[in-house]
């Protein structure tokens, strides 16, 4: 046998094979079962698909260039409003937390710097002069 002749006859078991699970599936199905069936993808076509009359109504409610209800400018500007007060307070806390942030940076560096100087004080003290801002030395 050719490789040819291989592929083929698999091709023809498998479209047979196919075929046969098929029918298989579909006989074994009830007529009740299959009337349910039926009823479900009805009532799943109503569910998805709405009436003509129902459907042009929705397209003629509102052209592409007519002027917007003022129902739905009222909801426009309400949701605009919402996402603006909800990027206000967004960014507020953004500036607090960098703020306080900074001012934190800002302590730790007032306090290294105070600790430094208190260090250079005992260090360059020598005792004859009480420490005082006016008894400094000056190096």
């Amino acid at each position: 046998m050719s490789w040819r002749q291989v592929i083929l006859l698999s091709s023809f078991l498998a479209v047979v094979l196919l075929c046969m699970l098929q029918e298989g599936t579909s006989a074994s199905v009830g007529s009740r079962q299959a009337a349910g069936d039926q009823a479900a993808q009805e009532g799943m076509k109503q569910k998805i698909f709405m009436q003509e009359s129902d459907a042009s109504n929705f397209l003629k409610r509102r052209g592409k260039r007519s002027p917007k209800s003022q129902v739905e400018v009222n909801a426009e500007n309400r949701q605009k409003l919402r996402d603006d007060e909800l990027r206000r307070e967004y960014y507020e806390e953004q500036r607090n937390e960098f703020e306080n942030f900074v001012e934190e940076q800002r302590d730790e560096q007032e306090e290294r710097t105070r600790e430094a100087v208190e260090q250079w004080r005992q260090w360059h003290y020598d005792g004859l002069y009480p420490p005082y801002l006016y008894n400094r030395h000056h190096v």
